[in-house]
């Protein structure tokens, strides 16, 4: 997931949310006392699948974390399928289902990946510091995945069934736009009438909230093709890719800037040619955010007009390729609803801020889940943290118990809906 925490509190102010003055019904106790009661065993739980490194492209620990959750529900009852997932790492999706004895169907999903390089438990260790965890993937996602399993213990231990089919799904590559799971996501949300996602939300400071709106991604090219030659005996034969690319990339910066509903950084540059050779090839990969349809093609028009106006280095030739990767989520009314009754509920137990945010740049497997719009997808309904891709990436100890509180209500209101 891509940080979003600062878009976020940047909108907040604009986001009126309906009742939010209204007087919260009690809680129900029973399930309260099950919250508080399990937050130790979550925390546990958390603790070992922080210590299970799990970065998108290391294949033995999403194996590891694959076995450990396959476990996890097999514990709770759950039938387990692994999905293999078309990924560069061969990792697997886990899907979990469970027949019940009511009407509903409902999916909870998050991911496994992080975007931390092996080894970096080496220097970002886990830890508690008073009220915060630390730890790489501890908010986005596995903080989540923690949620997830303890807050079905709890309901399993009540003897819960009231539902028609329950679904887990934990994919292994969110963080790199879920290529090899996006579509099993898509097909299980399908089958399903309510899909709840557990990215993070935000901190007590700031209010937590669900998204009910996330940016398509799209995937930016600029290549620039030139003319090789030797860098030290004859430079001046050869047309430098680089130094184009260099150019374009400067006159282009600010074109997404004059396209309503797209944004676009510039963020890596390749080039594999010999260091002794001037190289005929350069490509620049940027990272699009897309929150209006169509704004991408605009994206690219705009983009290639804007190469096309000046070339620096002659005799070079530059293209401009902009591809969706993954797509937007925009929520459904009945996502709205879904999202609505969780604000309800969880004003039983905190009074703190509680937005409910219909928009924002980041992207989430939320946009799989919602891609058809037959289910009501609501996101982030994983554990407050922040700091998600950074050294200090934490979740609130204390938030633990209103959480599962929270995720446990709402399932059981969900399954007496017809």
């Amino acid at each position: 997931m891509v940080n979003i925490s600062l878009f976020v509190r940047a909108i907040l102010i604009l986001v009126f949310v309906l009742g939010a003055h209204a007087t919260a019904a009690k809680p129900d106790a029973k399930l309260l006392d099950a919250a508080n009661s399990e937050q130790s065993a979550l925390i546990e739980t958390l603790k070992s699948l922080v210590m299970i490194e799990s970065g998108s492209d290391d294949a033995v620990g999403l194996a590891t974390i694959a076995d450990f959750l396959y476990s996890r529900l097999q514990t709770l009852g759950f039938t387990i399928e692994r999905e293999k997932s078309s990924t560069e790492v061969g990792a697997e999706t886990l899907v979990g289902t469970m027949t019940g004895s009511g009407r509903q169907k409902i999916m909870l999903m998050a991911h496994m990946d992080t975007i931390y390089d092996t080894g970096i438990l080496q220097t970002q260790p886990y830890q508690i510091d008073g009220n915060k965890m630390y730890g790489p993937g501890i908010a986005d996602a596995k903080g989540g995945i923690a949620l997830i399993l303890h807050a079905l213990k709890i309901l399993a231990d009540t003897g819960w069934t009231d539902y028609a089919e329950l679904t887990v799904l934990f994919n292994p590559d969110e963080e790199t736009g879920s290529r090899g799971s996006g579509e099993i996501i898509s097909k299980m949300a399908d089958q399903s009438d309510t899909v709840l996602s557990f990215e993070p939300t935000g901190t007590s400071a700031s209010g937590v909230w669900l998204l009910l709106g996330t940016a398509s991604y799209a995937s930016v090219r600029m290549e620039v093709t030139g003319r090789g030659s030797h860098a030290g005996s004859a430079p001046e034969t050869g047309r430098n890719a680089i130094i184009e690319l260099a150019h374009q990339l400067l006159q282009t910066q600010d074109v997404a800037k004059n396209i309503t509903g797209a944004q676009l950084n510039w963020t890596n540059i390749v080039s594999d040619q010999a260091i002794n050779q001037i190289p005929d090839l350069a490509i620049a990969i940027g990272d699009g955010r897309i929150t209006v349809p169509g704004a991408e093609k605009e994206l690219r028009v705009a983009l290639q007009a804007k190469v096309n106006e000046s070339k620096l280095v002659p005799n070079t030739q530059t293209n401009v390729a902009v591809d969706i990767i993954r797509p937007g989520f925009v929520a459904t009314s009945a996502g709205y609803q879904v999202a609505e009754l969780a604000r309800t509920i969880y004003k039983e137990i905190h009074g703190g801020g509680f937005w409910l945010v219909p928009m924002t740049k980041g992207a989430t497997d939320a946009g799989y889940a919602g891609r058809s719009r037959k289910a009501a997808v609501v996101e982030s309904l994983g554990l407050p943290g922040a700091d998600y891709h950074a050294s200090n990436e934490y979740i609130e100890i204390d938030a633990i118990p209103r959480h599962l509180y929270l995720v446990t209500r709402l399932l059981t209101e969900l399954g007496q809906q017809l």
